[in-house]
C-alpha cells in the first residue's frame, strides 16, 4: 500500500492577462511549432493509445516547467480573418483549453460570455508516483483563471472514471464553494456505478466511500444549461462503458474517444471497454456538421507535430482521422484496435487514478494510523516462495 502525502498549499499560479493563443478559423488546428523539450520519459504510458514522445508545447510560463499551458479562445480579429469564438450572436461558449503537460491531459473551462457562467471539464490533480505527494498546481492555476476572468462556476463536469490521472474534481469543488457561496455539482454518467462496483471491489474500497460522490448523474441525451447556453450529455462508449461527451454550441468535449487525427483514437481493454462501441460512437461524433469542433481530453503529439492541437474539426477528421477516416469499415477498425491494444502498457497512474477518481476526487479516509493508503499490486512475473 501507498501512503498519500498531500501538499496542498493554496499556492496560486500566475495567469497571464490576455490571449497567449489567438486561434482563427482561416488556418484551424494550428499552434506554434516551437517545442521545449520530450515529454515522453515523464509520460511513460497511459490510458489512451500514444505514441512514443511528445515534446511540450511553447505557451507555457516561462519561470516554471511545471506550469500549465493556458490558452483562451476569446481572440482579437484580425484583418481578413474571422474569429473562433465570438459569442453573443451565435450562442457560442467561450473556450479556455488549458494543457497539462505531465499526463498529456487537456483540461477546459467553458463558459457563456453574457452572464460569466462557466463549467469545468476534466481537472487534474497533481500526483507524483515517486513519493506519493500530492498537489494542487494544475487546480490552482484553472482557479486562477475563473478569478481573473470573472467566471461563477456552475458544474463540473467529469467525461468518465480516468485511468491516466487523479481527477481535481472534489478540490475544486472545495475552493469554489468556499470562493462562490454555493458547491457546484460534480456530474458524469449515470452508468458510473459500473465502474465504482468493480474497481471497489478489486481495490477493498468501501461502499461509503463511493455510493455518493457525484452531485449528478447525466442521462443518454440530457440537456443542462451553462448560463444562457444550453449544453448537452451524449453517451460515448468504448474506452469506458460510462463514457460521455458535451456537447455545448459549435463544440463536443469528448474525452477519451477521438484523439488528434495523427494519433486516432483511444484504447478500448478497460474493463467493459469495447472497440465495436468506439466505433460507433466515433460515427456519432463524425455525422454532426463537418464545422462542429472536436476537443480531445488528450494529446501526445508525435515527432512531426510536436506540439499539442486542442481541437480538429469534424470535416478534419473524416479526411484524416488514422482510425476512423471514411475508407475504414467497422470490421477492419475492430481488428486494428483490439491488435494495437493488445501490445500496449498498463498507464503509469492506473491504480491511483482509479481508486481516487471512483471516489469522484475524495481524498482515501485515514486509516488508525492517520495514513491515507492507496492499494497497489505486486508483480511478481511467476516468482513464488
Amino acid at each position: 500500500m501507498l501512503s498519500l502525502r498531500p501538499c496542498i498549499s493554496g499556492s496560486r499560479l500566475p495567469v497571464a492577462t490576455g490571449p497567449v493563443l489567438v486561434a482563427i478559423e482561416a488556418i484551424p488546428c494550428i499552434v506554434s511549432r516551437r517545442a521545449h523539450g520530450n515529454l515522453a520519459s515523464q509520460r511513460q504510458h497511459s490510458y489512451a493509445s500514444r505514441p512514443s514522445s511528445a515534446p511540450l508545447q511553447v505557451s507555457q510560463f516561462p519561470s516554471c516547467s511545471k506550469r500549465p499551458i493556458v490558452k483562451s479562445l476569446v481572440p482579437p480579429r484580425w484583418p481578413g480573418s474571422r474569429a473562433l469564438h465570438t459569442a453573443s450572436a451565435t450562442r457560442e461558449p467561450v473556450i479556455h483549453h488549458v494543457f497539462e503537460a505531465k499526463t498529456g491531459t487537456w483540461q477546459y473551462i467553458v463558459a457563456d460570455p453574457s452572464t460569466h457562467s462557466a463549467v469545468i471539464i476534466d481537472p487534474v490533480l497533481d500526483y507524483d508516483p515517486a513519493t506519493q505527494e500530492i498537489t494542487t498546481q494544475a487546480a490552482d492555476g484553472l482557479l486562477s483563471l475563473i478569478k481573473e476572468k470573472g467566471y461563477t462556476v456552475q458544474r463540473i463536469l467529469e467525461t468518465h472514471a480516468h485511468a491516466d490521472h487523479l481527477t481535481a474534481a472534489s478540490y475544486l469543488q472545495k475552493k469554489l464553494s468556499e470562493a462562490q457561496g454555493f458547491k457546484p455539482p460534480i456530474g458524469i454518467g449515470k452508468r458510473i456505478g459500473q465502474v465504482q462496483n468493480l474497481f471497489s471491489r478489486r481495490y477493498g474500497i468501501d461502499k461509503q466511500e463511493y455510493d455518493v460522490v457525484f452531485d449528478k448523474l447525466f442521462e443518454d441525451d440530457e440537456e443542462f444549461s451553462i448560463g444562457e447556453l444550453t449544453a448537452k450529455a451524449i453517451h460515448l462508449p468504448g474506452h469506458t462503458p460510462d463514457h460521455l461527451g458535451y456537447h455545448i454550441g459549435n463544440n463536443v468535449f469528448c474525452g477519451d474517444s477521438l484523439f488528434h487525427a495523427d494519433i486516432g483514437t483511444a484504447r478500448c481493454d478497460f474493463p467493459g471497454g469495447n472497440a465495436r462501441d468506439l466505433f460507433r460512437s466515433g460515427q456519432k461524433l463524425l455525422a454532426l456538421d463537418e464545422q462542429v469542433k472536436i476537443w480531445p481530453g488528450h494529446d501526445y503529439p508525435p515527432e512531426p507535430r510536436g506540439s499539442p492541437v486542442p481541437w480538429m474539426t469534424v470535416g478534419d477528421h473524416k479526411k484524416q482521422n488514422k482510425h476512423l477516416g471514411e475508407a475504414i469499415s467497422e470490421e477492419e477498425f475492430i481488428a486494428m484496435r483490439e491488435e494495437r491494444d493488445a501490445k500496449l502498457a498498463a498507464p503509469r497512474l492506473l491504480h491511483q487514478s482509479l481508486q481516487v477518481n471512483i471516489r469522484g476526487g475524495h481524498l482515501p479516509q485515514a486509516g488508525e494510523s492517520g495514513h491515507r493508503m492507496l492499494h497497489l499490486p505486486l508483480k511478481l512475473n511467476g516468482l513464488e516462495w
